[in-house]
């Protein structure tokens, strides 16, 4: 009796009845974030989507891509994979809303050396919860089974996400002056960035996750997958509800405060940002004293409590950090904009 195609695909290293499976598993979870202007079913080669753009003038469709970086290593170690997909959709989504762009849609991309179904369902679970904390729909993705390039337990996942704004509500920072006011909303941890340092300075420690640690109130896995905060919803309702007196939004990722925040001024504008209005939460402080870390270098390469930063007019501060604790969130003025070259001085 001849061997099936299949069986012969399987005998190179790719199984398509586990490929079949995964689908059929995570199917459920795709559904579950549909929205309007979500086209077809699940299964096409193409995710098909109508935006509707009533409304708006000049419709400007925002894009962007990323991964969870070496996070994942952790998410190995701990064989827990149902809140990597929620780090994907954040670290894409948390940035096309700094041009004040409501997210639509999301495509994730998984290439794993062996496709182990289950598996491959936590992580489109984790997908599919950040995509409905975001707003915007998961239309289509990719799992790819590498034998030979990857070993069989590993994986990595990136994203794509596209979202639109109105041009004449483009948020890009021009408008920012000096007296401005910066707002900070608190981030939940880590997020995904500065992964490489935090398993260096825990190399010891990182067979050994499941401890509890009296500072975190958890353990250390569960603090190191702790998933990256999604603030599309409570930013975009600020947008709308103060309009233009949000002038300018930085995400902190990689690079901290020091890179990021100055990505959202204009030439001549400097921010002042003052680092003792948000104590790091325990978890950077561990690393700081553990790993003998300076505070210049935590600050350059963690968001140290706060995963989102605005320029806002100062006028309005009182009614924009209004509108962000209506939707839960604790904004905290953490500075000010002043006349200077570009960049930032941090003070803690």
């Amino acid at each position: 009796m001849q061997n099936s195609k299949s069986d012969f695909y399987a005998e190179a290293g790719v199984d398509i009845t586990a490929g079949y499976d995964a689908v059929e598993r995570i199917k459920p979870h795709i559904q579950s974030t549909n929205r309007p202007g979500v086209l077809g079913g699940f299964g096409g080669f193409g995710g098909l989507f109508e935006p509707d753009l009533r409304g708006m003038k000049r419709p400007v469709f925002v894009s962007g891509t990323d991964g969870v970086g070496t996070k994942l290593k952790i998410a190995l170690i701990m064989d827990k994979h149902d809140t990597i997909g929620i780090d994907c959709v954040a670290m894409c989504v948390n940035d096309i809303i700094c041009s004040g762009a409501e997210p639509l849609f999301f495509l994730d991309y998984i290439a794993t050396g062996k496709n182990v179904p289950s598996r491959m369902e936590s992580i489109v679970a984790g997908v599919a919860d950040g995509c409905r904390q975001a707003g915007c729909a998961l239309i289509g993705g990719e799992m790819a089974e590498h034998p030979d390039m990857m070993p069989e337990d590993d994986y990595d996942i990136a994203g794509f996400s596209v979202g639109v704004v109105d041009f004449d509500n483009i948020v890009d920072g021009k408008s920012i002056k000096a007296g401005d006011m910066i707002i900070g909303l608190e981030s939940s941890g880590l997020h995904s960035n500065g992964f490489s340092l935090v398993r260096k300075v825990f190399h010891n420690e990182l067979t050994n996750l499941g401890v509890h640690m009296p500072d975190l109130g958890c353990t250390l896995g569960e603090e190191l997958l702790r998933p990256t905060k999604i603030y599309a919803k409570p930013l975009l309702s600020a947008i709308r509800q103060c309009g233009k007196s949000i002038k300018g939004i930085s995400s902190i990722t990689g690079g901290g405060l020091y890179e990021n925040v100055p990505r959202m001024l204009p030439e001549g504008i400097r921010a002042h940002v003052d680092a003792s209005k948000f104590p790091p939460k325990p978890i950077f402080d561990i690393i700081a004293a553990k790993g003998d870390v300076p505070a210049r270098d935590m600050y350059n390469t963690f968001n140290m409590g706060i995963g989102m930063v605005m320029a806002v007019s100062g006028d309005d501060a009182d009614h924009i950090m209004s509108a962000f604790r209506e939707h839960g969130e604790t904004p905290i003025i953490i500075g000010q904009c002043e006349n200077g070259d570009k960049g930032i001085d941090l003070t803690w």
